[in-house]
């Protein structure tokens, strides 16, 4: 497996820090491998570690409550600075205060889970802010041709753009293969993470509602006009159980809300988001006879890439005339609008009039899977495949 040095950088200065370290996530984006090559760097400084993953029941059959998980740790270190791992540690009932007891005794704590749980009330009331978390995602492009070139194989721009970046989806041949797996993980994620963990008793109406919103990635949505579609098509729900639903898909890193930015009101429109995919194969293991939503897809790839490259990042309401995204890092603000062809004429100029109004000092990016050129004087044109190589923009 590749290392993941982007996250890995980001955890080191932590190393020794009495600060617990939160390693969050979608299932199977790679968080327990990171946790893995957290380990092997500690390793070569000290072999006071102890590792816990709750995913295995012949390791921990005996543990079952965080007084046991101090034990077993109380039990195997030795004398001095402790590196205690616990993988999935929310599979254990009140682990956060055997996280609280470790740190007091003199233990670096790693912890790693899949749902945002881990960052709730009811974690920080026990620690007091005595943390620092770090969300792990799935692989992107430069990630996927990197783990690609090691199990020799190559991937393409539009491979990634239907199958994403799971990262052991790539380990299989066939596309029958990946879709298996992928629909597997679909539903551990949907039933193990959420219906299970919230108790959904409408499990039919959740799924129908959690397909429909990921199958509709890269769209503006208000909890009241999925509720209404829901309904015109027999699936009852109200406005407000739409709404607690988004927020159990985002709690499990399922989907991401991107705020909304109006320049006419200089301020967030609260009432509706626009919704993103953790994972573009959410969509595609969606679509029947290939019909694959590569337009959608593509704008979801590009908010997941600005993501990696650590920018925040908004829709932004000009006027009336949407851009897909401002990216904004520092003092440096970008204008991002993406399409995936401007070839012709009724596209290109929809595209370039988003930008009207923008003041002369920011940046204004235009990025589509063409290969010609289209830059003008004062808007940049990246070719999607050149952007999918870049750190920055």
């Amino acid at each position: 497996m590749i290392k993941r040095e982007k996250y890995i950088s980001e955890i080191r200065g932590f190393y020794g820090s009495d600060l617990i370290k939160i390693i969050t996530g979608v299932r199977r984006c790679g968080k327990s491998v990171v946790l893995e090559q957290v380990m092997d760097e500690i390793r070569q400084m000290s072999d006071n570690i102890v590792f816990l993953n709750f995913e295995d029941r012949l390791v921990t059959e005996k543990i079952n409550t965080w007084k046991d998980i101090v034990s077993y740790v109380e039990d195997r270190r030795t004398p001095g600075l402790c590196y205690v791992f616990l993988d999935e540690v929310q599979e254990i009932e009140d682990w956060q205060l055997a996280c609280k007891t470790l740190r007091l005794r003199k233990c670096s704590v790693f912890i790693t889970g899949s749902n945002s749980k881990l960052l709730s009330g009811e974690f920080t009331k026990e620690l007091s802010g005595r943390y620092v978390s770090f969300r792990i995602r799935p692989f992107v492009f430069k990630e996927v041709t990197e783990y690609a070139k090691e199990l020799d194989r190559t991937v393409s721009e539009t491979d990634y753009l239907i199958w994403g970046g799971f990262p052991k989806r790539l380990e299989f041949d066939t596309e029958s293969e990946v879709r298996r797996y992928l629909n597997d993980l679909d539903d551990t994620i949907v039933v193990n993470d959420i219906i299970k963990r919230y108790k959904i008793k409408k499990d039919r109406e959740f799924r129908k509602v959690a397909s429909f919103i990921l199958i509709s990635n890269a769209r503006i949505y208000s909890a009241k006009s999925i509720a209404d579609y829901m309904k015109s098509n027999g699936i009852p729900c109200t406005s407000n159980t739409v709404q607690k639903w988004i927020g159990y898909l985002s709690e499990a890193y399922i989907i991401d809300q991107a705020n909304r930015y109006s320049r006419r009101a200089k301020k967030e429109l609260e009432q509706s988001h626009k919704l993103y995919n953790c994972d573009v194969a959410l969509n595609s293991i969606r679509c029947e006879d290939n019909r694959f939503d590569l337009t959608h897809n593509l704008e979801n790839i590009i908010y997941n890439e600005l993501l990696y490259m650590g920018y925040n990042v908004s829709v932004y309401d000009n006027n009336g005339r949407e851009i897909d995204f401002l990216a904004e890092k520092g003092n440096l603000r970008y204008y991002v609008q993406v399409a995936y062809s401007v070839t012709e004429d009724k596209a290109y100029k929809r595209e370039m009039s988003a930008f009207t109004g923008i003041a002369q000092e920011d940046k204004r990016i235009l990025i589509t899977n063409d290969d010609i050129d289209y830059s003008t004087s004062n808007v940049k044109h990246i070719k999607l495949k050149d952007f999918l190589m870049m750190d920055k923009l």
